[in-house]
């Protein structure tokens, strides 16, 4: 099983990035997936999860109208639109999905499977 995150980099303050998580090894088409952020000497922290029927999702307070989750199960990957970043948006974002059938949630302990994580910089 593996989960491979992409799309960080370095942008400026009010720009956008679109980090995309490709998985790999099994099919995640009925799982929650999610993404997490951890910045320098902070602990890792929700972002953003979206149910397998895309319907539902949750949003941290800090990134509502600003970020979106979406996913494609076809391709078995999750992305996360990112807009109007902030240097506090400064961390290295992780996927992670739940096991089959597992309901949603907002807690990073709540995740099984990682990606090996994608670092945005936001400049001011």
């Amino acid at each position: 099983v593996q989960l491979q995150a992409s799309g960080g980099g370095l942008v400026q303050a009010g720009g956008s990035l679109r980090l995309s998580c490709a998985a790999s090894g099994r099919t995640f088409s009925t799982s929650v997936l999610g993404w997490s952020r951890q910045a320098p000497g902070k602990e890792r922290e929700f972002v953003a999860a979206v149910s397998w029927s895309t319907i539902t999702t949750y949003y941290a307070d800090s990134v509502k109208g600003r970020f979106t989750i979406s996913r494609d199960n076809a391709k078995n990957t999750v992305y996360l639109q990112m807009n109007s970043l902030k240097p506090e948006d400064t961390a290295v974002y992780y996927c992670a999905a739940r096991r089959n059938g597992f309901p949603m949630s907002t807690q990073v302990r709540a995740y099984e499977y990682w990606g090996q994580g994608t670092e945005v910089t936001v400049s001011s």
